[in-house]
């Protein structure tokens, strides 16, 4: 396993190194090969994990004098968030090799050597912190993932993607300090820098460690008050916000946050009242900010910054001891990457057909591009939690915790109504744009849309079967 793990970590530096060196000619089909073999290394991975009866292996790669420094995790929640990263990232260079071209409607554009070697790197940084065993170890692929959106972002080279691109970098690195400063108080109290000695820190150091990665989780996945980098994110190719802002970068600061819950001890209240009160205000905040939107891409970073909240609201209520909400957070992370990929990339091939993703120019796409619209309503209905899509197996098990939980926390009675009353008017919102743009006859920017390439109608048809399935793998792994 030690070395299917590292294959799966090395093998897109390696194809990243490959690429730039490559003719730009040869550059999408290098990227996707790398992603591809990155993959089936993951899936070996896994079911040599499950061969073994999926019992959790730790793996020591670098120590001084007894100091752990980095190390792997194999363990049923790293594995299935690795599935996650590693497969959305073959989806997203696979859709790349459509979408970067001069039939692009929007952004008739090659895509460069450059474009999908930091798209490896990213696969890479995003394998190697999902997998590492110490808080070192995150901390290092945490600051190449700030590094790498940081040129995705930016990749069109204009004033507003650079601007956006800095504001992105700027912010999450300051977020970062969080978990410098909970990896320094770790050492100080433990002695090593494994994760799983979260468990041996006592007193008020608790308050620093935790309260360090909860604020680093913040910063990179877009809560307040820490979320303004990522509408203006929105500046990079679709298939870049398809993957960095739903499958990968925003689920760094979930999973930071999720991975401190399972190895650490007895985690301070203060530590899931924060996290409560902060998700339930950036929940209601970012519903009232994609109200008014409608560049579909704003609207979904929006909806995105919501969906988050509830991960974290399902992981806060889990400090309170509650399996359930737990579960159900890492489900959600799970759900949510492939649902909000799906929607994203639907916007992607309405900026490639149609030339526009402004949501008042589009109108009976499900006459012109039947793939399209049907995405559509699969991503809408589960993002919004609707049966049988796996948004409804996401938020079931977060309300059944809450709901749980008040009969000994009753101030939790009137956040989970809040947070119900969010859901059901986000199903509205999302259903009345579906009515405005999915149905009736095309208007003229969808009447003159242009056919998707195969990669990208094959990659929206993945994606909508995941939309459907992803639950399931997430519960029977998790069990």
């Amino acid at each position: 396993m030690e070395s299917l793990a590292l294959t799966t970590l090395l093998l897109p530096f390696i194809g990243a190194l490959v690429v730039s060196l490559a003719p730009q000619r040869q550059a999408a089909t290098l990227g996707t090969l790398f992603a591809g073999l990155a993959t089936l290394s993951m899936l070996a991975l896994e079911v040599m994990f499950y061969q073994a009866g999926k019992v959790t292996v730790v793996l020591p790669l670098a120590s001084v004098n007894d100091i752990a420094l980095f190390g792997l995790v194999i363990d049923r929640v790293s594995t299935l968030i690795l599935f996650v990263v590693v497969f959305l990232g073959l989806l997203v260079s696979l859709f790349s090799t459509g979408y970067l071209t001069e039939k692009n409607r929007e952004h008739p554009h090659n895509g460069s050597n450059r474009y999908y070697a930091f798209l490896l790197i990213f696969i890479g940084a995003m394998s190697g912190l999902v997998l590492s065993s110490t808080i070192l170890g995150q901390l290092l692929f945490f600051e190449i993932t700030g590094g790498c959106s940081w040129a995705l972002i930016s990749y069109y080279q204009t004033a507003k993607s650079q601007r956006s691109a800095l504001k992105a970098l700027l912010i999450t690195h300051i977020a970062s300090l969080g978990l410098y400063l909970a990896a320094a108080t770790l050492f100080l109290q433990t002695g090593t820098f494994a994760l799983s000695a979260l468990s041996e820190v006592q007193g008020d150091a608790r308050y620093l460690v935790y309260g360090g990665i909860l604020f680093a989780a913040w910063g990179k996945s877009a809560q307040l008050p820490l979320q303004a980098w990522l509408p203006d994110a929105m500046e990079a190719p679709t298939p870049v916000s398809a993957y960095l802002h739903a499958a990968s970068m925003v689920k760094v600061g979930v999973y930071i946050f999720a991975r401190a819950i399972l190895d650490g001890g007895q985690i301070p209240p203060a530590i899931g009242w924060t996290g409560v009160v902060m998700a339930l205000v950036t929940l209601i905040y970012g519903f009232m900010m994609y109200l008014p939107q409608h560049d579909m891409k704003r609207l979904l970073a929006w909806s995105t910054i919501t969906q988050l909240a509830y991960i974290f609201l399902a992981l806060s209520l889990a400090t309170f001891g509650s399996h359930l909400a737990f579960e159900g957070g890492i489900a959600y992370i799970v759900n949510h990457a492939f649902a909000k990929s799906l929607f994203f990339l639907v916007a992607g091939s309405l900026s490639y057909s149609c030339g526009t993703r402004l949501l008042p120019r589009l109108r009976g796409i499900l006459r012109t591009l039947p793939l399209v619209g049907i995405g559509f309503c699969v991503a809408a209905l589960a993002i919004t939690g609707v049966p049988p899509f796996n948004g409804f197996f996401s938020k079931y098990p977060l309300f059944a915790a809450g709901f749980m939980l008040s009969s000994q926390y009753w101030l939790l009675i009137p956040v989970m109504v809040l947070v119900l009353i969010e859901s059901v008017a986000s199903f509205g919102w999302f259903i009345y744009w579906f009515g405005r743009v999915v149905p009736g006859k095309p208007s003229d920017d969808v009447a003159q849309a242009v056919p998707l390439p195969r990669s990208m109608r094959l990659v929206l048809m993945v994606l909508i079967v995941m939309s459907l399935v992803s639950s399931v793998i997430a519960a029977t792994w998790l069990q």
